[in-house]
C-alpha cells in the first residue's frame, strides 16, 4: 500500500513501508484498562521490553476515508463485536539502522505522524497466533494528516495527543507519558530487526480506548502535526 503524504514544508513524501511494527503497552494509562479491554496477553504488568506486533500494509489510509468494519468478523458469531480505536505517534524511519544505540537513534528518524491502530478485539483475542490478524484488517491503520520532520520537533516526548469520538474527549495524553520513549523503541527494534527507510513504528496508546460503530466521527489530534479524521463503515462483501 501506497500513501501520499505531505510533509510539513508542503512536500509529497510517498508512505510505502517494507514493514510497519507497532508497540503495546506503551502507556501506563493503557495497562490499567486491561481489565475492560480484556485482550489475551494484556495486563497491568509494566513490561520489561517493548512488546511488539505486527501490522500488514495492507491496512494504511489516509485521512478523511472511512475505516471499514470487517466483514468476515460477522461470520463468527461472537456475542458482542468489538473495534476500537487507538490515538498513536507514528516514527517514520529516514535511513536503514541497525543495532543503533538510544543516543543516536534520532539520526534514523525522518519525521512523525499520526496513526490509528484500529483493532478487531474478538478476532485478536481468540486468534492463537496472537494480535497479528485482529489489526491488520484493510483500512486499519490511518495516517495522516502530515508528516512533521524530525528536525522540526523540540521535543518528541513532549506532544499532547488527544482523541474525539462523535466530539467527545476519549483520550487525553502526552508523549512524555509513554514506558519506553521514541529513541529507546527504535534502538532496541534496529536489535532485533534491519529498519530500512519507510518503516514505521506505532509507539502505543494511553487509556481511554473504546468501540467504533458504524457513523462515527473519530478525530486524533497531536500538536505540532494537525487532526487525523475519519469515519467508520462496515466493508460491503
Amino acid at each position: 500500500m501506497k500513501l501520499p503524504i505531505k510533509n510539513n514544508y508542503g512536500q509529497v513524501y510517498t508512505i510505502r513501508p517494507s514493514k510497519i511494527i507497532a508497540v503495546g503497552l506503551n502507556y501506563r494509562t493503557h495497562l490499567a484498562e486491561s481489565d475492560t479491554v480484556n485482550v489475551r496477553g494484556f495486563s497491568a504488568d509494566i513490561p520489561a521490553e517493548p512488546v511488539i506486533f505486527p501490522k500488514t500494509p495492507n491496512a494504511i489510509t489516509g485521512n478523511g476515508t472511512a475505516i471499514k468494519l470487517p466483514a468476515i468478523a460477522e461470520k463468527y458469531g461472537y456475542e458482542a463485536l468489538r473495534t476500537d480505536y487507538e490515538g498513536e505517534l507514528a516514527v517514520i524511519i529516514g535511513k536503514k539502522c541497525k543495532n543503533i544505540t538510544p543516543d543516536n537513534a534520532f539520526d534514523y528518524i525522518y519525521g512523525y505522524t499520526i496513526a490509528n491502530d484500529v483493532s478487531q478485539r474478538n478476532i485478536q483475542n481468540a486468534d492463537k497466533s496472537g494480535w497479528f490478524r485482529g489489526k491488520s484488517f484493510d483500512t486499519f491503520l490511518p495516517l495522516g494528516p502530515e508528516i512533521l520532520l524530525h528536525k522540526d520537533v523540540a521535543d518528541v516526548q513532549n506532544l499532547r495527543l488527544v482523541t474525539r469520538l462523535n466530539g467527545v474527549t476519549v483520550q487525553d495524553s502526552n508523549t512524555k507519558m509513554m514506558i519506553f520513549p521514541v529513541n529507546e523503541l527504535v534502538a532496541y527494534l534496529s536489535r532485533n530487526f534491519t529498519m530500512e527507510p519507510g518503516d514505521i513504528v506505532l509507539t502505543g496508546t494511553p487509556g481511554g480506548v473504546g468501540q467504533l460503530h458504524v457513523g462515527d466521527s473519530i478525530e486524533i489530534e497531536i500538536e505540532q502535526i494537525g487532526i487525523l479524521r475519519n469515519t467508520v463503515e462496515n466493508e460491503i462483501e
